[in-house]
């Protein structure tokens, strides 16, 4: 009998479909309760929010609301991030989308995204878009 999936790992890429009420954005929330997600992606996130909002302090505050599992990134997963670049090369990924990977790959557990390309890598994890394909 296989195992149930009980957490997943969060892409940038997904928590702001939600927040931003984009398409897929909804899928996500089915995620949420038990899902972690990397200190670098919580950067992208509040980066990106915070352009758009003008104020760190409230995209802070809304992201936090969440309650996703934060999950620190430390020297293994720098070096396991690294290690992806070769087999990511091709398809443009950023170190935060590596480390996003990584992360997944350490927990073995699957990532939810809204980044199409990643569908096309080979890493040995489940990857779950949120999106349809165009």
């Amino acid at each position: 009998m296989a195992a149930t999936v009980t957490s997943w790992i969060l892409d940038a890429s997904a928590v702001l479909a939600f927040l931003l009420d984009e398409p897929g954005g909804r899928e996500v929330r089915q995620y949420m309760p038990a899902a972690k997600w990397l200190a670098v992606n919580y950067a992208e996130v509040l980066t990106r929010l915070a352009e758009l909002s003008g104020s760190l302090e409230d995209t802070r505050s809304r992201i936090d609301q969440l309650e996703l599992e934060l999950v620190p990134f430390d020297a293994e997963q720098a070096a396991l991030t690294a290690s992806l670049r070769p087999a990511t090369r091709k398809y443009g990924l950023s170190l935060a989308d590596r480390a996003c990977l990584a992360l997944a790959m350490t927990c073995r557990l699957p990532v939810i995204t809204a980044d199409q390309s990643w569908s096309r890598l080979d890493l040995g994890i489940q990857i779950i878009q949120i999106r349809q394909a165009a």
